[in-house]
């Protein structure tokens, strides 16, 4: 299955501890959407990212193959859980397009986790931004990007 990481699961490590099976298939953007920052993770303690609607926005990111079998882990670790009620998952995992580096006529259709916002959350850290910085970097997402991400607000 094709899955879209637009967070710290850019971080190839961390992916493929995740997920071992895990293969990169191409860097895509997600249209008409924002990176935000809508949740507070308890194991990081600090605000995590997530996408939100913005007519003018745009999210980078990285486009994996994983395993059908994976797929459970990484709900596990998204705080997802299929069949319960949406106000009781951190994101829910959705089907959407996204477009192979940035082509309007090279839509890819990926598996992507939404966060469900929580009022009042934290900025991310300095740790959890590097994690967005180098996945960016390591996958030569757009010059642009990469700065906008290095331009995060970071509790402390």
């Amino acid at each position: 299955m094709l899955y879209y990481a637009y967070g710290s699961n850019m971080d190839w490590s961390q992916m493929k501890e995740r997920c071992p099976s895990a293969k990169f298939v191409a860097v895509a953007e997600f249209p008409n959407h924002r990176l935000a920052f809508t949740r507070k993770s308890r194991d990081r303690g600090c605000g995590v990212s997530d996408v939100v609607p913005d007519i003018n926005g745009n999210v980078w990111g990285v486009v994996y193959e994983i395993a059908e079998t994976e797929i459970g882990l990484l709900d596990r670790r998204e705080g997802y859980r299929p069949g319960r009620d949406r106000m009781e998952n951190s994101y829910i995992r959705e089907v959407r397009h996204v477009l192979r580096d940035g082509d309007k006529n090279e839509p890819l259709l990926v598996s992507i986790y939404i966060g469900i916002p929580q009022d009042n959350p934290p900025k991310p850290n300095a740790e959890y931004q590097r994690l967005l910085v180098d996945g960016a970097i390591r996958w030569r997402l757009p010059q642009k990007y990469i700065e906008k991400l290095k331009q995060i607000s970071t509790e402390g």
